[in-house]
């Protein structure tokens, strides 16, 4: 079994992934969303994610939903 473990990085404005078998990942968090449509609202829950589920973070990026998941995002806002 492999683990996996996951942490924002302030200093690099990045999600790193370790995994146990040594590995090191860096998601550049400007860069994986960069081509994103953002509301204030949609960024600022995205900035969370990233802080506070940082491998869900990581695996929506790595599997090209976070469009998708700031989408769902933006239609759950109050009006």
């Amino acid at each position: 079994m492999r683990f996996i473990y996951a942490e924002y990085n302030m200093y690099h404005i990045s999600v790193d992934v370790t995994t146990f078998d040594g590995y090191i990942l860096r998601i550049d968090c400007n860069v994986a969303e960069g081509e994103l449509r953002t509301t204030p609202f949609s960024q600022c829950a995205l900035d969370a994610l990233a802080i506070d589920e940082p491998l869900e973070y990581a695996r929506l990026a790595l599997d090209g939903n976070l469009q998708m998941w700031v989408d769902a995002e933006d239609s759950l806002e109050l009006w």
